[in-house]
């Protein structure tokens, strides 16, 4: 089965983020449990918690099927001293309030390496902050997110993904999520159905779907390669419609969360549930 959704709004408390995603007829969401340009939040009140686990069980969404996002300012894999520290603590702080909301996951970019270090140094510092934060908290799962590749950024090869993961000591805590715009900025071809089979068949080879614990579905503005992360609206962009039929008539990319993320808010229950009936046809 299929649990579609997007990234909706979370102003006014986290427990709003529930509302937001019925609302478009979500079955699934993201959500930033803070504000995502802070390094840190006032903690996570009782009445928010509450409320929060409340209205998930009303409008039946279950953990396996939110994907919380954290802040942009954190570089896990940032080799500067200062930076580093405050990424890690934020990022340990991050956990702990998706473990007091009941989550299961937690979404975050593996980092850049700001021309300081080479690549691979950029991944084992990324892979070291994983260990840090599982030995700091209790079970929720990291979800590394593949990038476009802008600036300096690692994680646009599937190779850097299971390089981080092979570092990682507990490997049972560590995920990917996919993103379609991302994947096709940096190189990956998802244009037909010819290329989603080559792309996706290397993804299983290199990572395996059994790590795929959520995706992003967006369109791209910019070309094949451009190694630029900017979305679109589905069938709006450069990769077009038939990448997304592909996923929902695939039946690896079942059960796990598959969040919008495109530009116009406004279309996503249109987009939600052109998806659905998409998948009708497999």
């Amino acid at each position: 089965m299929k649990y579609l959704g997007a990234h909706v709004s979370a102003a006014g408390g986290v427990e709003n983020a529930p509302v937001n995603a019925h609302r478009i007829g979500a079955k699934a969401f993201a959500l930033f449990t803070k504000n995502q340009k802070k390094w840190f939040e006032n903690p996570l009140t009782v009445d928010n918690i509450t409320l929060f686990k409340k209205r998930c069980l009303e409008y039946g969404y279950s953990a396996e099927y939110i994907l919380p996002h954290d802040s942009y300012l954190i570089n896990p894999g940032s080799p500067e001293a200062d930076n580093i520290r405050i990424s890690r603590n934020s990022l340990i702080n991050e956990i702990q309030r998706c473990e007091a909301l009941g989550l299961k996951y937690l979404n975050f970019h593996p980092g850049a390496h700001k021309k300081l270090v080479s690549e691979d140094e950029c991944l084992q510092i990324c892979a070291e902050t994983i260990n840090i934060c599982h030995q700091k908290t209790e079970d929720l799962v990291l979800v590394i997110e593949n990038t476009a590749g802008q600036g300096t950024s690692v994680g646009y090869r599937f190779e850097h993904l299971r390089r981080i993961i092979d570092l990682v000591e507990n490997k049972e805590r560590v995920g990917v999520c996919l993103d379609t715009c991302h994947a096709f900025a940096a190189g990956y071809d998802l244009r037909t159905r010819a290329d989603c089979e080559k792309t996706f068949s290397e993804f299983a080879e290199i990572i395996g779907f059994k790590k795929l614990c959520g995706m992003h579905l967006n369109d791209s503005l910019h070309e094949l390669g451009s190694r630029k992360d900017r979305h679109a609206n589905l069938g709006d962009g450069l990769i077009g419609i038939e990448c997304f039929r592909y996923i929902m008539q695939d039946e690896r990319f079942d059960n796990i969360p598959l969040i919008l993320e495109t530009r116009d808010s406004d279309k996503w229950a249109e987009e939600i549930a052109l998806l659905y009936e998409m998948s009708k046809e497999r």
